[in-house]
């Protein structure tokens, strides 16, 4: 009987496995189901496999063998985070940030099923999937005159479905009742991913075809229909930022759903090295979050134990930053290389879509008003980082208003005021635990010198592709020298200065 129910058991067991490698070529993102975030759910399906022929309870078996995966993890230490929030500015602000911008997780939670969402801001979800397929094509012409008449085309459908079935007053009446601080019918999580579905549709009416082209990046000025911006102004003031373009957290983390799903795709139909470089390449920016969260945690914690004067204790959150580093920049240093997000289609078929080098003319400043795109500098993580070791802002003060939503912000602005690393100088060094403070602040600057050097180079390779639709620009920065060895010694000098500034 042993015999035949390990024979039975092995079948089940190898059953499962083809079923599982059966539908790995046609996943979008073939390997996740054997990510560490998934596999602590598992167990061993063989043990699983015998139980269920023996007739054995399943959750006898599953509980020995259940591990804490990285989310619930996560969600811990956010919820750690909260209940220090009475204990300091910087875990208040922490925690104001996590609750009203995260409802109430970190990276933010987000409802992205549109019919959950209230009837009025259904078409929204509904528009932008009917028209994502029309936007990459797999060869870009470079006739201006055929890709004038592709973007007009693409934008009067945009417009037309846009006025057919969104009811801007009944839209209007939900924003009244957020601004009121009234979240039953319109709750965060909804919110949010709202505000990352227009932020993606007012990209897609920008350029209106993938890859972006020169006729495109030409225009100075566009009129965006008037469905994508009331609610983008009445969302831009919720969170407290100015930009045309939209930022990292309307445009990237919002784009997951809180188990890490990739939700508005901008390749919809392109080959499998496009959609897996283009998914790899934007969940590098979500997975910098949530390895972030407990950096974040200790961050705080290491201000609060310097600031009651308990070294011992401060000296083991900044060791618990300093091992976190390889993990947290090992998001970057493992997915951003040819092999997972391709050279060949980064440039092309992902870069540009996140650009935005438009603007209008600012009745109150007398002067026109050009907004970039998304960059890796509005990365709150490193933002924070820079913050807490007292590295000088990477951007300037107008762009951080732009850019960064204003909750944001003001954790870094607090990070930044209670920087104890540079005031080390003056403590007592035959302290051990000051010592160890001391060392465990310069391997975090080691490995962020590090990521800069590998940034630098890793860019380059990307940045300098083959591809003739379109004019040098990067989404950060916009429209650069027409010739791209002037565009990228331009900014190669960005990153040797920020690499200077690591110190």
């Amino acid at each position: 009987m042993e015999l035949l129910t390990l024979v039975l058991s092995s079948a089940l067991f190898t059953a499962v496995i083809l079923f599982q490698l059966s539908f790995l070529s046609r996943a979008p993102n073939p390997l996740a189901w054997c990510r560490p975030s998934s596999l602590y759910r598992v167990g061993s399906l063989r043990t699983l496999a015998t139980a269920w022929l023996r007739r054995i309870d399943y959750g006898a078996v599953v509980g020995p063998l259940y591990q804490p995966s990285p989310n619930d993890k996560k969600e811990s230490t956010v919820q750690n985070i909260i209940a220090l929030a009475e204990h300091h500015e910087i875990a208040e602000l922490l925690s104001d940030m996590i609750q009203k911008d995260g409802a109430n997780s970190w990276p933010p939670n987000t409802n992205h099923t549109h019919t959950t969402w209230p009837t009025p801001l259904q078409p929204y979800k509904e528009i932008y999937l009917e028209l994502a397929p029309l936007l990459p094509q797999a060869t870009p012409s470079l006739d201006d005159e055929v890709n004038i008449l592709r973007i007009e085309t693409f934008r009067q459908r945009f417009r037309d479905l846009l006025h057919d079935r969104v009811d801007l007053v009944e839209v209007a009446k939900l924003f009244q009742a957020t601004d009121a601080g009234c979240w039953v019918d319109f709750t965060r999580e909804t919110y949010n991913a709202f505000y990352c579905c227009v932020a993606v549709s007012r990209h897609a009416y920008r350029w209106a075809t993938i890859p972006i082209i020169k006729a495109a990046q030409r225009e100075r000025e566009i009129d965006l229909p008037i469905e994508l911006v009331e609610p983008w102004i009445a969302m831009q003031r919720h969170f407290g930022c100015a930009s045309d373009a939209g930022n990292n957290t309307s445009n990237v983390l919002l784009n997951f759903d809180r188990r890490g799903t990739y939700i508005h795709r901008i390749n919809t139909g392109m080959e499998l090295q496009v959609t897996s470089s283009e998914e790899t390449f934007f969940r590098i920016f979500y997975d910098l979050e949530v390895f972030g969260v407990p950096v974040y945690y200790d961050m705080a914690r290491s201000i609060i134990t310097f600031t009651r004067g308990d070294n011992a204790a401060c000296a083991i959150h900044v060791a618990n930053i300093a091992s976190q580093m390889r993990l947290v920049l090992g998001t970057y240093m493992d997915n951003l290389h040819d092999k997972m997000i391709a050279h060949s289609v980064w440039l092309s078929k992902v870069q540009g879509f996140q650009a935005w080098g438009i603007g209008h003319y600012d009745k109150g400043t007398d002067k026109w008003e050009t907004f970039d795109g998304l960059s890796g500098n509005q990365v709150l993580l490193f933002q924070a980082l820079d913050a807490f070791l007292g590295i000088e802002q990477y951007l300037a003060p107008r762009d951080m208003e732009r850019n960064l939503p204003k909750r944001q912000r003001e954790v870094c602005y607090a990070f930044r005021k209670h920087s104890f690393r540079r005031s080390l100088g003056q403590a007592d060094m035959h302290d051990k635990n000051i010592v160890e403070i001391v060392r465990s602040f310069e391997e975090i600057l080691r490995r962020l010198r590090l990521f800069r050097a590998a940034h630098r180079t890793r860019s380059k390779a990307y940045l300098s592709q083959p591809a003739p639709e379109r004019m040098p620009m990067t989404a950060g920065k916009s429209l650069l020298d027409p010739s791209l060895d002037a565009s990228l010694a331009f900014l190669d000098g960005f990153m040797v200065r920020r690499l200077a500034q690591t110190v």
